[in-house]
């Protein structure tokens, strides 16, 4: 049984401080510190949170239409089993150290930094602007119907599985291993450096220099913006793409096929001249 706390507010530090099996309903938390660490069994319906770092070291939390102000930041960190339902978060920082992480319906104005070393990730119909460095280090991630403005996104993650997604973002997924991004479209130069198994099925592509020094890069039914020039320098890769293709340079093997490439460029500096099979529908 849950102990009901409603239309009430709290401040300064640790005012909930290790209190399990809680429902909390209209509460408003003004600042102070800590306000509910070290909780088990803590469910949160239409509270704001003014307070720093309110959720920490807390199993089995569920936060439903709640409000996270720009001062609560940094507010859920080395917790487990969390799950958030019809909110906006205002804060940067949001997560950190999270395993079993559930998201949906939820807007981030202030994404930066969120979503760090967080494991067993889902995302469905959440919007995320400012969000600089998001999901770094981000172990199994499975997203749905998500929209980002914010640059050098899943930095490192591991085991991504993206649809229908809009991605806003400069130097998106650099050394991440074993992503797949389906039916979205990706804006943004220097997509996907140095990554390890990238695979993007029916995707739109946009910016100079994409998909270089990438290892088993495979591209299913996408296309390439005309700001994608120098694609795939030194890059093992399959590529599909429709439509022209402004520029390839220096490929390392595997083959790229378009109905048109403006220029191919093999210079000195290619390191497996001729491994690479390029097609047109001409050539």
């Amino acid at each position: 049984m849950k102990q009901v706390i409603s239309n009430q507010f709290f401040e300064g530090e640790r005012p909930l401080f290790a209190t399990n099996d809680l429902y909390l309903e209209n509460v408003k938390f003004y600042p102070g510190e800590s306000a509910i660490k070290e909780c088990n069994n803590v469910e949160a319906h239409q509270c704001e949170f003014m307070c720093k770092y309110p959720f920490w070291h807390n199993d089995n939390t569920l936060i439903d239409n709640c409000l996270f102000t720009v001062y609560s930041r940094a507010a859920i960190w080395y917790s487990r089993n969390i799950r958030m339902t019809n909110s906006r978060v205002e804060a940067p920082k949001m997560f950190r150290e999270v395993d079993e992480l559930f998201l949906e319906h939820v807007t981030f104005s202030t994404a930066g930094e969120t979503m760090w070393n967080c494991r067993n990730i889902r995302l469905l119909h959440v919007e995320a602007r400012g969000g600089d460095y998001i999901f770094m280090n981000g172990v199994n991630i499975e997203i749905e119907d998500f929209r980002l403005q914010g640059n050098y996104s899943f930095q490192d993650a591991k085991n991504v599985v993206i649809r229908n997604a809009v991605l806003d973002s400069k130097d998106a997924f650099w050394k991440t291993e074993n992503v797949t991004v389906y039916d979205s479209e990706i804006n943004g130069e220097y997509l996907g450096w140095h990554s390890k198994n990238l695979k993007l099925v029916n995707c739109k592509i946009s910016g100079t220099q994409p998909l270089c020094y990438c290892t088993n890069l495979i591209m299913e039914n996408c296309t390439m913006a005309d700001d994608c020039d120098l694609c795939f320098e030194y890059s093992t890769l399959q590529a599909s793409v429709n439509g022209h293709i402004v520029s390839i340079k220096n490929p390392n093997t595997g083959s790229i096929t378009a109905d048109s490439i403006g220029e191919i460029i093999v210079d000195k500096n290619c390191r497996n001249p001729g491994t690479c099979r390029i097609v047109t529908d001409n050539h």
